[in-house]
C-alpha cells in the first residue's frame, strides 16, 4: 500500500481515553446501523408504493419514445411535458428491456430502488467524512432519524415521479464530494482532475430544474477544496455544463422554450411568499419537526462555542484532536498550510478549514436555498413533496454523529420524537382552512381509485368515470370528434373536430395523465391546465387555489384551435369563440403555435433555437376577448 494511502493510527497517550466500542465491534454496529436505515426507507416505501396523475404524464412521453414518435405528449405537437429530464429518458431505456410492458411500475420499482441508493450513499458520505478525523469508533443516525419516520418520506421513495432519483443524486453528489475530500487530505501535491466528479455534480439541472442551484454550489465547493489552476478549472467547467448546454440546445431547437413547459405554465420564476411559507409550515408542523430541528441546532452551536474555545492560541490540544491523525483537526478538518503550490501550478486550499467549510456548507446552504425557492415559488400542492429534497440536504452532515455522552442523548431524544411521529402523526387528507390546496396526494389516490396500491396503469384507467366513458366511446365509434371537458364538471359532449386535425380522436380535459392513458398515442390531448398546452402555458394566471394548476384555459380557446368556424357547444360563449379564433391570428401566437406543430426541420429548428427566449418569457391574456383586443389591437 503506498504511503499516501495509510491511515494514521493514534498511539497511546497519558489522557483518559473516551469510552468506545472495540474496533470490529464498532465496525459491526456501524453497518447495522446503515444496513437499518436503508430498510427501513425500503420496507415502508414498498408498504406505501403508489403512483398519481403526474407520473402517468411521464410514461405517455415515455410510450410515445418507444414509438417512434419522439420526446412529446402528443404526436402532432412538440410539448416537453417531462420536467425530470433523465428520468424520462431512464424510464424509456428500462422500457425498451424485454419483458417490461408498463412503464409505470418501472417507475414504481426504478424509483424506490433509487430511493435508497440515495440514502445508503449520503450515510455513506457522511461515514466517510467522520472517519478523515476519527478513523475508528461507533456512529450513531441522527439526521438521517427526522426523514425515516415521515410519512411523506414514505409516499415519494414511489410515486412514480423523479423524487426516488433526486435522492440518488443528492446522495451521490455527497459521496462524490466527501471523496474528493478524502483525496485532497491524501495528496501530497497537486492533485489529480477530477472531470467525472464535476460531470455527475453538473447533472442537477436534468434531474430537475431547480436542483441546478445543488450544482453550482456543490461545484463551488469542489473548487474551494482543491483550488485547482486554471486550465483544470475550465476542465471541470467544461465536464459540468457539457451535457446541460447540449441538452439546452436541443431543447430550445425543438421545443422552441427554454425550460419545460410545466415550469412556465407553473411560473416558476414568480413569488408567492404567502402560500409558499404556508406549504413549508403543512410539513413541519404536521411532524413536529421543530422539535428535533431544534434539537440538532442546539447541539450545533453547542459543539461550535466548545470548538472555539477549544481553539484558541496557545490551548493544550483537545481529546478528539488527540484522537485524529497526523494533520486532521476539527470535525472534518485538513490543517494545510496557505499557498502552498503543487508543481503543475495547482493552489492548495487555503487552509484546511476552508476545505472543510465548503464540505459541510455546501449540502446546508444548498438545503437552505432550496426550501427558500419553494416558499417563494409558492410551495406545492403534494403535502412534503418539495420539502423533503431540502430537509435531506440540510440534514446530510449530521446523518451520522460519533458516539459520545452528548450524542447518546440527542439521538436518545431524536429517536423518542421518530417513535411517535412514525406511530402517531399522519398529514391530513386536505388543508381547506389553507388558502391554497395542499393535500395527503397518496390517500386522496387511494380513495379515488379504490387502490391500496394503484401501482400499475391499469389502476387509473379501469375506475369508472365521466370522462373515460365518453373518451372510449368515441374512440369505439370511429368519432372524429374532441371529448370537451365543460368548466365546474359540467359535463362532456363530444364536438366534431376540424378538418385540419389529423388525430383520430381529442379530449381535453384536467387529468392530463389519466387522458393520455385513456387515449391512443396518436390522439390528441389538451391540457386545459396548460401543462402540456403550448398556448395555455403561455397565458397570464388568473387563478391561485393550487399550486402549479394558476392557469385554467379558457374552453373558447380550445374550441377556437381544433374545431371549424362556426362550431357551437353549450356552456361556451359562441362570443369568446369568435375572439378566440381571430387572436390565435394575431401578434406571436401563430408563431408560437408553429413552433410546436410545423414539421421540424433545419430552419425551424434554428428558427425555434433563435427565438426560444422571447416565447419562454410571452405571455398573453387568458381571456380572448382581452387577448384579441390586445394582440390584434382592436379599439
Amino acid at each position: 500500500m503506498a504511503r499516501s494511502d495509510e491511515i494514521p493510527v493514534p498511539q497511546p497517550t497519558g489522557e483518559p481515553r473516551s469510552f468506545s466500542l472495540p474496533g470490529t465491534l464498532a465496525q459491526r454496529w456501524n453497518a447495522l446501523a446503515v444496513a437499518a436505515c436503508g430498510a427501513t426507507v425500503l420496507v415502508m416505501g414498498y408498504r406505501h408504493r403508489w403512483t398519481n396523475d403526474d407520473a402517468l404524464i411521464y410514461t405517455r412521453a415515455v410510450r410515445q419514445i418507444l414509438a417512434g414518435n419522439g420526446p412529446v405528449f402528443n404526436v402532432a405537437e412538440r410539448a416537453e411535458t417531462s420536467t425530470g429530464t433523465l428520468w424520462q429518458w431512464l424510464l424509456a431505456a428500462g422500457s425498451a428491456v424485454p419483458g417490461v410492458d408498463d412503464p409505470l411500475r418501472l417507475a414504481v420499482a426504478l424509483g424506490l430502488l433509487l430511493t435508497v441508493v440515495g440514502y445508503l450513499l449520503a450515510l455513506d458520505g457522511t461515514r466517510r467524512m467522520i472517519r478523515l478525523t476519527r478513523p475508528a469508533g461507533a456512529l450513531l443516525p441522527v439526521g438521517v432519524v427526522l426523514l425515516l419516520p415521515l410519512c411523506a418520506t414514505w409516499d415519494y421513495a414511489t410515486s412514480g415521479l423523479e423524487t426516488g432519483l433526486s435522492f440518488a443524486y443528492l446522495g451521490g453528489c455527497w459521496w462524490l464530494l466527501v471523496h474528493a475530500r478524502v483525496l485532497r487530505a491524501r495528496v501530497e501535491g497537486g492533485g489529480p482532475a477530477l472531470p467525472a466528479t464535476a460531470f455527475a455534480l453538473g447533472l442537477g439541472p436534468l434531474v430537475r430544474p431547480d436542483l441546478a442551484l445543488v450544482s453550482g454550489l456543490f461545484l463551488v465547493a469542489l473548487w474551494l477544496m482543491w483550488r485547482p489552476g486554471w486550465r483544470t478549472t475550465l476542465g471541470w467547467a467544461g465536464a459540468a455544463v457539457a451535457l446541460p448546454v447540449a441538452y439546452e440546445v436541443f431543447r430550445a431547437g425543438y421545443y422552441g422554450v427554454l425550460v419545460p413547459l410545466p415550469a412556465i405554465a407553473k411560473e416558476a420564476s414568480g413569488t408567492e411568499w404567502r402560500f409558499g411559507w404556508d406549504y413549508l409550515l403543512n410539513t413541519v408542523n404536521t411532524y413536529a419537526l421543530w422539535v428535533p430541528l431544534g434539537l440538532l441546532t442546539a447541539y450545533a452551536l453547542h459543539a461550535a462555542v466548545r470548538r472555539a474555545l477549544g481553539r484558541r492560541p496557545g490551548d493544550a490540544p483537545t481529546p478528539d484532536d488527540a484522537q485524529a491523525p497526523d494533520g486532521l483537526h476539527g470535525p472534518a478538518g485538513l490543517h494545510e498550510p496557505d499557498g502552498v503550490h503543487g508543481p503543475d501550478g495547482t493552489r492548495r486550499p487555503c487552509g484546511g478549514h476552508v476545505a472543510d467549510a465548503a464540505l459541510v456548507g455546501a449540502p446546508v446552504v444548498a438545503g437552505l436555498l432550496s426550501a427558500f425557492f419553494v416558499v417563494k415559488i409558492g410551495g406545492d400542492f403534494m403535502h412534503g413533496r418539495m420539502v423533503l429534497p431540502a430537509l435531506f440536504l440540510v440534514l446530510l452532515p449530521v446523518f451520522l454523529l460519533p458516539y459520545g455522552r452528548t450524542t447518546a442523548a440527542l439521538a436518545g431524544a431524536v429517536g423518542v420524537w421518530g417513535l411517535v411521529c412514525a406511530l402517531a402523526l399522519r398529514p391530513p387528507i386536505e388543508s381547506p382552512d389553507d388558502p391554497r390546496i395542499v393535500f395527503d396526494s397518496h390517500t386522496v389516490y387511494q380513495h379515488i381509485l379504490g387502490d391500496r396500491h394503484p401501482v400499475g396503469q391499469l389502476a387509473h384507467t379501469t375506475t369508472p368515470r365521466a370522462f373515460t366513458t365518453a373518451a372510449r366511446r368515441t374512440i369505439e365509434n370511429g368519432n372524429h370528434g374532441l371529448v370537451l371537458r365543460l368548466p365546474y364538471d359540467k359535463g362532456y359532449p363530444v364536438v366534431p373536430l376540424a378538418p385540419h386535425v389529423r388525430a383520430p380522436v381529442a379530449a381535453a380535459e384536467a387529468r392530463l395523465g389519466h387522458a393520455g392513458a385513456v387515449l391512443p398515442l396518436d390522439g390528441f390531448v389538451i391540457d386545459i391546465l396548460g401543462l402540456a398546452n403550448p398556448l395555455g402555458a403561455h397565458t397570464e394566471p388568473v387563478s391561485h387555489k393550487k399550486a402549479g394548476h394558476e392557469k385554467p384555459i379558457d374552453r373558447a380557446w380550445i374550441v377556437a384551435d381544433v374545431t371549424a368556424p362556426g362550431t357551437s357547444v353549450p356552456g361556451v360563449d359562441s362570443g369568446d369563440v369568435r375572439a378566440a379564433r381571430h387572436a390565435l391570428t394575431c401578434g406571436p401566437l401563430p408563431e408560437l403555435l408553429a413552433s410546436t406543430r410545423e414539421a421540424m426541420s433545419p430552419a425551424r429548428f434554428w428558427d425555434n433555437l433563435t427565438g426560444a427566449w422571447d416565447r419562454t418569457r410571452m405571455r398573453v391574456p387568458a381571456d380572448p376577448v382581452e387577448a384579441e383586443r390586445a394582440l390584434c389591437r382592436r379599439g
